[in-house]
Order: structure tokens, then sequence, then C-alpha cells
């Protein structure tokens, strides 16, 4: 994993800012949720997050890879298409993506199932 700095020995609030380090810009989050449900090509993650820019995204998979959170793949297909997944390490994020996922729409009051979001269904973390 990418560190982006070597010394997180600030206190006790250090893991947690590590983590948001990795996951905690903006979009970042959205992608990890929508590749909760598997693999989706690039052209996928920007429908389903339709006011990213192509060149935010872009660089937020490229931090995303990087940091071991996801893995990226080259289909063989003129012209070349590319999809993501999550990795071990990225699927570890689950029960706190989904505890977020579910945290904000309560705290939005909206009650939109999982399949109109484009997201996975909500479930208890355990």
């Amino acid at each position: 994993m990418a560190k982006r700095h070597e010394d997180y020995s600030c206190g006790t609030g250090c893991p947690v800012e590590a983590s948001l380090e990795i996951i905690g810009a903006k979009w970042k989050g959205g992608t990890i949720f929508h590749l909760l449900n598997g693999e989706l090509r690039f052209s996928e993650l920007r429908r389903r997050m339709p006011n990213v820019t192509q060149r935010i995204l872009a660089k937020a998979l490229r931090e995303l890879e990087a940091d071991g959170i996801i893995a990226r793949r080259v289909y063989p297909t003129v012209p070349p298409q590319v999809g993501y997944r999550l990795t071990e390490e990225g699927e570890k994020l689950r029960p706190m993506v989904l505890g977020l996922a579910q945290w904000g729409r309560d705290r939005l009051g909206t009650r939109q199932p999982a399949a109109e979001s484009g997201g996975p269904e909500l479930v208890a973390a355990e």
C-alpha cells in the first residue's frame, strides 16, 4: 500500500486520518460503493456518478489502485476497455461503506432503494 506520509504518530486520531487519506476524497467513497457489487467498466462508473468529470474519476481510480483498494483490468478489445473491481483489501471496506451509505440515507431522510441508486443492497454490518 502506498503511503502518502511516512509517520502517523500524531495521536489517537491518526488511524482514522490515515484511512480517510486513502478513501476520503469526494469521489472515492462513491466509487468503492458502486464496486461493491462487482467489476464495472469506466463508462458504467461514469453513468452511476454523473456529476464526476472523466478527469477526476480517472484520478480517483488511479489513486485507489495505487493504494491497493481496487484492481484494474484491461480487456483486449478495440478500442480497449478497462474494468475495475475491489481487491481483497478493498473488500475489507464493505461494512464501513455500507454503514456510511445507511447513515447518509438516514441523515438525508432518503429511503431510496439501493437498486435505484445503482448501489448494493444495504445490510446490517456485523
